[in-house]
């Protein structure tokens, strides 16, 4: 960044979209200096971990943050605001930070001054907006500091997202240099993002815009009205968005009278994206390429659909990405042939990432120099990955091996169903039985009934659920993805009124097969 600084002072960085305000290379640059200074001031160590915790609302000064902790030397530590006082609590006890940068309170309300009291090991709590203000911690000097460490060296601890259960650490570290990577030419059109900078998916596109010469736009809080209407009256050329907005976008009552023919590109991030919305957002916007990709916190970015592929192969997740080889395997970690499920694993160039304190964990999910990604999925004879669920979500209905994502893929189908999340429920006969939860478009009186004889249509009996459960929205966390747990904790299911269960298949559950 420091290069752009040099070469672009007064370009505009970032442009956040709620307030209309501007982060400049120079001020970005500048300021990150001086607050490294300024934290090295005050005892902080190469090595040593500051926690972010700055809402969404703030982007300026959280980017200023994380680029003065790795100019300190130090590792950052995001966390996500939204999380409750006890789960933010539990991450600074394990973290052990030297510092905490931080809004002056969390989403939720609480105040980071009670969160860290009695947190070991800390000596700094600086705050956004009250009398710990960090702007005090400013240094005078802004000129630019040595290099970052090495290539290898530990730059961020990010704490998985947590859809299953507690959020795990995986200890990032600074990549070697590309050689080739040259930098572009500065155009300065937009790139419109609203993931928080402390997801998986947010983290990657801090660079992101500035890598292809374009500004970044910020989106706080993501609404699908205001960015249709933004994509058509501000025209930007590049859009990134998750699959959980992918739905919503698709979903709302503008969407089929937008002009998308400013936008180049449209890249899909974070989980696997419904084929049928896919097909309405490519059918609406034909002069945009329509690019999936995959990433995993524990790895980074695995795939990427290749520019030009004209939808040839809707629904994968493309193919790896330049220094990434990826194999699945079945459940004794042997190969499998091309349109066989099994589990994911990758490998890359970039230096291997561990989870924090977690050894056994970490021995459990990298092994033989493969990172274990219990996801589900298969390779076509293209070498186009496909992700059909995870290995931990899979429901095993009386011996019958079911993926949530197809059952979720063809509820997605159904022209009235906006948002849709499947998962495994218990039954005393069974095992486990295919609970469903559907939000509706605006307007519709689809009914469960209905949505059963859709189902019953496309796919095997024992794969369609009996229990359907018609909601205003579903649970997500930060980076967009369903809490699946917390509805099967709330579900009461009236099973009686679904229809009766299909029969125990008598055989032992089997490995998962192809899906597709």
């Amino acid at each position: 960044m420091g290069a752009w600084a040099h070469d672009h002072p007064d370009a505009v960085a970032w442009h956040d979209l709620a307030d209309g305000s501007d982060l400049t290379f120079a001020t970005w640059d500048a300021q990150a200096n001086r607050l490294a200074r300024g934290l090295g001031e005050r005892g902080l160590a190469p090595g040593e971990r500051v926690v972010i915790g700055v809402g969404p609302d703030r982007p300026f000064p959280w980017l200023i943050a994380y680029t003065a902790v790795h100019r300190a030397g130090a590792v950052a530590v995001p966390v996500n605001t939204r999380l409750a006082g006890a789960e933010l609590r539990r991450i600074i006890d394990h973290a052990e930070p030297t510092v905490v940068l931080a809004s002056v309170s969390t989403d939720a309300g609480e105040s980071w001054a009670e969160l860290v009291t009695g947190a070991r090991g800390l000596r700094v709590l600086a705050t956004t907006g009250d009398e710990r203000d960090w702007s005090a911690l400013l240094h005078a000097d802004a000129t630019p500091l040595p290099p970052p460490p090495g290539a290898g060296e530990t730059s961020d601890i990010m704490y998985t997202s947590g859809t299953t259960g507690s959020a795990k650490a995986v200890v990032v570290r600074h990549p070697p240099p590309d050689p080739s990577h040259r930098r572009p030419e500065w155009n300065g059109l937009g790139f419109v993002t609203a993931s928080p900078f402390s997801t998986t998916s947010g983290a990657l596109l801090i660079h992101g815009p500035m890598n292809g010469g374009l500004s970044g736009w910020y989106l706080p809080r993501f609404d699908a009205g205001q960015w249709l209407s933004l994509i058509e009256e501000r025209r930007p050329m590049v859009a990134f968005i998750v699959p959980a907005m992918a739905q919503l976008i698709v979903a709302h009552p503008r969407f089929p009278e937008v002009d998308f023919s400013g936008l180049a590109a449209l890249t899909i991030g974070g989980a696997p994206v419904a084929r049928a919305t896919l097909q309405r957002l490519g059918e609406r916007m034909p002069g945009t390429d329509v690019l999936v990709g995959y990433g995993l916190t524990e790895f980074g970015a695995v795939t990427r659909s290749p520019s030009g592929d004209h939808g040839r192969h809707l629904g994968s997740a493309g193919r790896s990405l330049p220094g990434v080889e990826i194999r699945v395997v079945d459940d004794h970690g042997n190969p499998v042939a091309p349109g066989q499920v099994g589990e994911i694993t990758v490998r890359g160039t970039e230096p291997a990432r561990r989870y924090f304190k977690e050894d056994v964990a970490t021995g459990q999910t990298w092994r033989g120099g493969w990172l274990c990604s219990g996801d589900l999925g298969y390779l076509d004879e293209d070498g186009f990955l496909w992700i059909t669920g995870r290995i931990k979500d899979l429901i095993i209905r009386g011996g019958h091996n079911i993926v949530p994502g197809e059952v979720e893929e063809a509820l997605f189908a159904h022209p009235a169903v906006a948002e849709a999340a499947v998962a495994g429920i218990p039954h005393d006969v069974l095992g486990e039985d295919v609970g469903a939860w559907v939000v509706m478009r605006d307007g519709s009186d689809v009914d469960a009934t209905e949505l059963r004889a859709f189902l019953l249509e496309r796919l095997a009996d024992y794969k369609v659920p009996r229990s359907f459960q018609i909601v205003d929205r579903l649970p997500r966390n930060a980076a967009g993805k369903v809490v699946a747990h917390e509805l099967v904790s709330a579900l009461r299911p009236d099973l009686d009124a679904a229809g009766p269960a299909p029969a125990p298949s008598g055989h032992a559950p089997t490995p998962p097969g192809n899906h597709r």
